[in-house]
């Protein structure tokens, strides 16, 4: 299937590592141009050296509007504008609810629900503009399942599910289609720092924690990132013409089709 994506520009946040990374892969090797947003875009450099043409890196910190702005400038300078805007940016911190503060939450809700919004808003008019575009937010699984300890990254993925409706309101009759990927666990370097913590404090190896996670799931295994990347592109692509504010989970069957 060809998905349309040759010569496409995309911004990718989070983009030096785990789903973020891998977007940028498939991005790339679909043709399209990219610009990777990052705080530390170092591991991007082999990446620059095979896609001289198609990569530029942005070292930002999207928890401010500045670089927010930066990320968008950079580019606007390289390839003169944004079809395709992936959001993948942010993480938060495991925290027993009974113990939350505000800062903990809010810096939750910084980074990924305020970042989402803020990337959103400014290259939202030059997709407008163009009459074609494409948003694709990350926004895991723990939003509909929120737990003892994950109430503060539940949070802004439930808020980033909003804000995919309420852009899709705003945008899709402009041509600019709007959705999110729902991921499940994932093998990314962020899960296998948690899983390691978590090993320690319980005295498990690494390897039987994924066992038991992987045995309650139809699937029978965790996600890899470049499965969640290739459903993004897909999002990102003319192939999905009819698919507007929707929510693809990629949980290995977790849900079972729960609504």
């Amino acid at each position: 299937m060809d998905l349309g994506l040759s010569d496409r520009v995309a911004l990718v946040t989070g983009a030096s590592s785990g789903i973020g990374l891998a977007c940028v892969e498939q991005l790339l090797g679909e043709g399209a141009r990219v610009c990777a947003v990052a705080r530390s875009v170092t591991p991007l450099d082999d990446l620059i050296r095979r896609y001289p043409d198609q990569l530029v890196t942005s070292s930002c910190d999207l928890t401010t509007t500045e670089g927010c702005d930066a990320a968008v400038s950079t580019c606007m300078s390289a390839f003169g504008g944004v079809d395709v805007l992936v959001n993948s940016a942010g993480a938060a911190e495991a925290v027993p609810v009974l113990e939350l503060t505000r800062e903990v939450i809010d810096e939750a809700l910084l980074l990924k629900l305020h970042g989402y919004l803020r990337m959103s808003q400014r290259v939202a008019p030059m997709m407008v503009g163009r009459g074609w575009g494409r948003i694709v937010m990350v926004a895991g699984s723990a939003g509909t399942s929120p737990t003892a300890d994950n109430f503060p990254i539940s949070l802004a993925n439930i808020g980033i599910h909003n804000l995919v409706r309420s852009l899709t309101d705003a945008l899709t009759p402009s041509g600019v289609l709007v959705n999110a990927v729902s991921p499940g666990l994932t093998r990314t370097p962020r899960v296998e720092t948690v899983l390691a913590r978590r090993s320690a404090d319980e005295g498990i190896p690494i390897a039987d924690l994924v066992d038991a996670i992987s045995a309650a799931l139809p699937a029978g295994r965790i996600a890899e990132p470049e499965e969640v990347a290739r459903a993004v592109c897909f999002l990102a692509s003319e192939a999905a013409s009819y698919v507007q504010a929707s929510v693809l989970y990629l949980d290995g069957g977790a849900r079972r089709a729960t609504p």
